[in-house]
């Protein structure tokens, strides 16, 4: 059996079944009502790692996190990422690595979480006009300053995985993946080796959307939704996995975080890793 828990960094032990802010409304009204008693309920629920980035409403996801839950339980950390400048007509928005563009999210990703310290920053995508020596230096230089704690990054291949650890000591990698979406197989498997979270998004789409025979089965026996078996088959795939589903909905996320606790036999999950990736 795998462990539950996972040290960020080699030293921020958090809950390996997080919770991914990205789908909770902001705007004034009810519905944002209704996200921060989503944000508070996780945490209720024993949820210790929360994804959130400049890019969810620029930064208004932010904002929406402290206002639920700070001051923030000590067990708690929030991982928020940047690197994407917002439209600015007639532009669109777009992957932005400049340091001196990063430096400025940064600072107000720390406004806006109210913290002193980013304990988990993310770049949301590597810029490919900027050497990447360039984008990492400027984060690591607001590590040593004390702005940052651990440092990580999204999307990226096993080869930029592998030049960014030439720069800086990389804490997590956050791409897409789930049981039917394994297009970063080879990039799970770097992490294991080096013993390097990785955070997959979208862990559960499109295994509840389109489930397959194989999931619907394994549900019924389970007595489980699909979106649950996912969740377990990616907690038990590797111990370094720390899926981070999202929801507006509290109903969804007690289901998501019951998966924590469904127990897959070997068989089950044997037969669920045979399942062809689409």
């Amino acid at each position: 059996m795998s462990s539950s828990t996972f040290p960020i960094g080699g030293e921020h032990v958090v809950r390996r079944l997080g919770f991914g802010a990205m789908r909770l409304p902001t705007e004034p009204g009810p519905a944002r009502v209704n996200a921060i008693g989503v944000a508070r309920r996780a945490v209720d629920l024993g949820v210790t790692l929360i994804d959130t980035a400049h890019l969810y409403g620029w930064g208004a996801n932010e904002e929406l996190l402290a206002e639920a839950l700070y001051p923030y339980p000590d067990d708690l950390l929030i991982a928020t990422k940047v690197g994407v400048a917002p439209p600015n007509p007639p532009h669109d928005a777009a992957i932005c690595g400049r340091p001196e563009f990063l430096r400025d999210q940064v600072e107000q990703g720390l406004r806006r979480l109210r913290v002193d310290q980013l304990e988990l920053l993310q770049l949301h995508r590597i810029d490919p006009t900027v050497p990447l020596a360039d984008q990492l230096g400027a984060l690591r230089e607001l590590q040593v300053a004390g702005r940052i704690v651990h440092i990580g990054l999204s999307e990226v291949t096993v080869g930029e995985l592998e030049e960014a650890r030439r720069i800086i000591d990389v804490a997590s990698v956050q791409n897409r993946y789930s049981m039917l979406d394994r297009e970063h197989e080879a990039v799970l498997d770097a992490c294991a080796e080096a013993g390097i979270a990785f955070l997959p998004w979208r862990p559960v789409h499109p295994a509840v959307t389109t489930a397959t025979a194989e999931i619907t089965a394994v549900a019924a026996e389970l007595d489980a939704t699909a979106a649950q078996v996912s969740l377990a088959w990616l907690l038990d795939r590797s111990p370094v996995v720390l899926p981070i589903p999202g929801t507006g909905s509290i109903d969804h996320l007690e289901e998501n975080v019951a998966a924590a606790t469904l127990r897959l036999s070997g068989d089950q999950w044997r037969r669920l890793d045979r399942i062809q990736p689409r």
